[in-house]
């Protein structure tokens, strides 16, 4: 009995995610905008302590339809911006700013009608900048920059209340923030 129960609700499930159409195909163009939140650098401060919230665009192009039946690939262009600040209240504190800008893939497969589920990556470089303000003990204001080559994959979805704007979400994408959450336009 408990065999046949299986099989009978894999088939339905089935049934149902063949039945989806997919929200996301060749040529369509997605912009999201994201305000990201949660992890990040230097959470510990408290007074003196301020911090942008993880600031995200991301194109998307749909290139390939029909991949696994139903789902879909696309490319495009991901930026995202933060930056934090801490003053200790005696004329010394610090700045650090992060940019990350470059390629991103995803695949897209409709799991529930108008959402548009996918997952991705993303390869891109990331610069982040530090300097010292003020003075402390005597010594001199420090700077120093970084960057380098940033890999991230991710998950997501957006959902649409319109056929061409919907909320996102994304669980990983951009490394400062553990989700971003936003708006999407559909052109």
């Amino acid at each position: 009995m408990k065999k046949i129960a299986i099989t009978l609700f894999a088939a339905f499930l089935a049934f149902n995610l063949s039945a989806q159409d997919n929200m996301f195909v060749k040529g369509d163009k997605v912009l999201n905008l994201g305000i990201g939140f949660g992890g990040g650098y230097y959470s510990g401060y408290s007074s003196g302590y301020s911090k942008t919230p993880f600031l995200s665009a991301a194109v998307d192009v749909g290139i390939i339809e029909d991949v696994l039946d139903v789902g879909s690939i696309g490319v495009g262009g991901y930026i995202g911006y933060s930056s934090a600040k801490w003053e200790s209240g005696f004329d010394y504190g610090w700045k650090e700013t992060n940019f990350i800008i470059g390629p991103r893939g995803t695949f897209h497969y409709p799991l529930v009608d108008k959402l548009d589920t996918y997952a991705g990556v993303l390869l891109g470089y990331h610069s982040v900048s530090w300097k010292e303000t003020g003075d402390w003990s005597g010594f001199p204001g420090y700077s120093a920059s970084s960057s380098g080559i940033y890999f991230s994959g991710f998950v997501g979805a957006r959902y649409y209340f319109t056929e061409k704007i919907a909320v996102m979400a994304e669980l990983g994408s951009g490394g400062l923030s553990l989700a971003n959450v936003g708006v999407s336009f559909k052109f």
